[in-house]
């Protein structure tokens, strides 16, 4: 049956086990979390040694899973086997590799947590297996969160911690780190450790500890373009060029251009006063009056152009166009574009 990452994880802390678990999706880190907790929960430590198992998908297959599964626990209520890279044996979308599992779906040994990690893709839902694996196992399938969905996800993580934090450090981290479920964890795990409980994380703890400069970063270069600051923007590019394992480009391209896509909708919105674009903005309200400045600095059609501007950055940074040229390079001819409109016939 299929269930939600935090009802599975419910039941696991009520010790409430299933005798199959098949976790399987994109997103990586709720795969994780739930292996990991069934690992170091599922069983006392003075009865792993005889009673969990972790294979790993290349070195196994399908009858060699099933093989440990159905061993019996050595005094012990029950034995793990976790599967971890389960995508990744060989015959487990094979018709006989199915057909082995089906059959041990059908009749599990109750004694016996088993574990599959099915990371980055899902079964083919029109294949017996899937059908098997959902009647008669607990299914998790996972999917990327979107962008707009990652504060919100940061938001809940704290409250899980007891942690809260202002509006500028939840969109600091989900905007500089992305989409990452495992990096952002990590990533406020490290910014907890020296917090005490009900504390309130800020911008300033977030820059200090997740490697983002207080003057030199992404948003400050986009505070730049907004108030037409040529000089300001071409000290964050040296900066940028002379520590460049701390800026990659092509992440501060997606957050350029996603910045660039969302004027361009609100552009197009009939209500544009200072509540209209709060509400439109949504998690990132606190910011309407810079976007409110921004849509005045760049008119629709300015739009329009400085997101063609910054795909042709994000082709010349992958090698597709522009032969070989440094990052600083080309984001410095992607600011001036953006400071300096051109005809259009120079667009490109």
């Amino acid at each position: 049956m299929a269930l939600t990452p935090e009802s599975i994880l419910e039941q696991l802390k009520q010790r409430q086990f299933a005798p199959v678990y098949f976790l399987q999706g994109e997103e990586s880190y709720y795969i994780d979390t739930i292996a990991d907790y069934i690992e170091e929960h599922a069983l006392q430590e003075h009865e792993k040694g005889f009673n969990q198992v972790v294979l790993y998908g290349k070195d196994v297959d399908v009858s060699t899973v099933l093989l440990q599964a159905k061993r019996f626990p050595m005094m012990s209520e029950r034995s793990v086997v976790i599967v971890k890279e389960a995508q990744s044996i060989a015959d487990i979308e094979k018709e006989e590799g199915m057909r082995q599992l089906e059959a041990y779906l059908q009749h599990p040994l109750a004694s016996t947590i088993l574990v599959f990690c099915f990371k980055h893709k899902t079964l083919d839902g029109r294949k017996a297996l899937a059908k098997a694996v959902n009647k008669h196992a607990v299914l998790l399938t996972t999917k990327k969160l979107y962008d707009n969905q990652v504060p919100a996800w940061v938001t809940g993580y704290l409250k899980s911690k007891g942690m809260k934090a202002t509006q500028q450090a939840v969109l600091l981290l989900s905007e500089f780190i992305g989409s990452d479920l495992s990096r952002l964890a990590n990533e406020i795990d490290k910014l907890l450790i020296n917090l005490k409980p009900g504390a309130t994380v800020d911008e300033g703890l977030v820059q200090e500890n997740v490697g983002i400069s207080k003057e030199y970063n992404v948003f400050e270069l986009q505070s730049a373009l907004i108030a037409r600051d040529a000089l300001k923007a071409n000290r964050i590019i040296h900066y940028f060029e002379a520590n460049p394992k701390n800026n990659p480009l092509i992440p501060n391209l997606t957050l350029l251009f996603t910045f660039f896509t969302k004027l361009l909708t609100l552009h197009t919105q009939q209500d544009k006063s200072e509540q209209g674009i709060r509400k439109a903005l949504g998690n990132r309200g606190f910011l309407a009056k810079e976007y409110m400045q921004a849509l005045r600095t760049f008119p629709l059609q300015r739009c329009i152009d400085i997101i063609h501007f910054v795909r042709v950055a994000d082709l010349q940074v992958k090698g597709i166009t522009g032969g070989d040229r440094s990052d600083a390079d080309i984001l410095r001819e992607l600011v001036f574009k953006i400071l300096h409109p051109v005809p259009r016939a120079m667009a490109s």
